[in-house]
């Protein structure tokens, strides 16, 4: 994993923490956010994706981000935390639509990650509770995948060999994604 990478993760999870509290599809009250935190603005929902926007360190991130619509494990009824996909555009790092997936639980050592949108495959490659795409170069036709298709279907295994399935509705992705370039250029 490459330092941005590493440094994307971190953000990522700061972000998570701070939207756990919020649920995707539905407005909530603002939490308090302790000093230093960073609170991510919601730009708009659009069907099951959010487009949010955030300043950390003064450098300016945008994501589409959704929950699953379905999850399972294999055993059944394994807990987990909350699993997210993210596609973030970081600019002051000439980053856009870096496709992320925190699954709620560490995943098992050197395993990699399967993501799938209709009978397309791209293999994820995992650290810790993350997922990012294997070969960058195919991040694009992912995306443009995904822009596209109905579902996403994310496969993984923890530490513990639980095998989780989470599916995720793509309904609003692409004007999710289309606020997230017109707010992150």
């Amino acid at each position: 994993m490459t330092g941005i990478r590493i440094a994307a993760a971190a953000l990522r999870i700061t972000l998570v923490a701070s939207l756990a509290s919020v649920a995707v599809a539905q407005p909530a009250p603002k939490p308090a956010v302790p000093a230093g935190e960073i609170q991510p603005t919601l730009l708009g929902q659009y069907g099951d994706w959010g487009a949010y926007s955030a300043s950390p360190g003064g450098n300016k991130v945008c994501f589409a981000l959704a929950k699953p619509k379905t999850s399972k494990t294999e055993p059944a009824g394994r807990k987990r935390d909350p699993s997210y996909v993210f596609i973030s555009t970081r600019p002051n790092e000439n980053v856009k639509h870096e496709v992320s997936v925190i699954i709620g639980y560490p995943f098992k050592t050197s395993s990699d990650a399967i993501a799938e949108i209709g009978p397309v495959k791209f293999a994820m490659y995992t650290q810790n509770e993350g997922a990012w795409i294997k070969n960058v170069a195919e991040e694009s036709r992912m995306v443009d995948a995904m822009r596209k298709g109905a579902d996403l279907t994310v496969k993984g295994t923890s530490g513990r060999g639980t095998l989780s399935t989470d599916q995720y509705s793509l309904k609003g992705l692409a004007q999710a994604l289309d606020k997230v370039e017109q707010e992150c250029r």
